[in-house]
């Protein structure tokens, strides 16, 4: 008799009565018979899931999107940072996102970093053990309005969120807000009022902004944009 494999997991969200209730949930439903599951550790925020992967070198990372630490995509920052690391059993560990985001953004971004699925927490219980045995043996696992948004990206079909690119993803979400709206001709004080922010924070993120694009005036950053359907 063939013995049932053991799936090791690692949650990583921001919120801790989110992973109580995951845990729960996880504990308590039954999955598919061919493997049971071990939750091994959790973190909230880029240092501490990266610590905690590190140690325990899970079969799959269960990893919000937005989580603090990072620069706007903090799931994707946990990505790369852990990337090579490996399995005991020698298999590299493998990230599944599941984060209330279904922005195009947001699923690109930790796909690109190297992440094998991406599922919304509207997911079921049963649904997110499949997802997770899925990953655990190799396989991408994607809700069908998503992966719709990685075909596009990946060039698989035409559409405006082939523009997304790397060079967007360095930018944090505040940093993208900022970017759009000076790049439509907001003046710094306008920027501040429609987001709530002072003008010197504005200031800031521009330079970050133009530091990142290796751009050097707000002409060159709204021909960018231009350039990418962004405005």
């Amino acid at each position: 008799m063939n013995q049932q494999r053991t799936i090791r997991i690692v949650l990583v969200d921001d919120h801790h009565m989110f992973r109580t209730g995951v845990r729960a949930e996880l504990t308590s439903t039954a999955g598919p018979a061919a493997y049971g599951l071990d939750i091994v550790g959790e973190a909230g925020a880029v240092e501490s899931a990266t610590e905690v992967i590190k140690q325990t070198r899970p079969d799959v990372v269960l990893l919000d999107v937005h989580i603090p630490g990072g620069d706007g995509h903090g799931g994707a920052d946990v990505i790369r940072a852990c990337a090579g690391v490996q399995t005991e059993a020698g298999q590299p560990v493998r990230f599944l996102a599941l984060s209330v985001s279904d922005a195009a953004e947001d699923v690109i971004a930790v796909i690109r970093a190297g992440a094998r699925g991406y599922v919304t927490k509207t997911i079921s219980a049963n649904d997110l053990l499949t997802a997770i045995g899925r990953v655990a043996e190799g396989d991408a696992v994607f809700s069908p309005r998503l992966a719709g948004f990685v075909l596009d990206a990946f060039g698989a079909a035409a559409g405006e969120v082939a523009e997304i690119d790397e060079e967007l993803d360095r930018l944090s979400a505040r940093e993208r807000e900022v970017m759009r709206l000076i790049a439509r001709g907001y003046q710094y004080k306008e920027v501040a009022k429609e987001l709530f922010i002072s003008v010197k924070t504005v200031e800031t993120h521009v330079s970050s902004v133009l530091r990142k694009l290796q751009l050097s005036s707000r002409h060159e950053l709204t021909a960018w944009a231009m350039g990418r359907r962004l405005l």
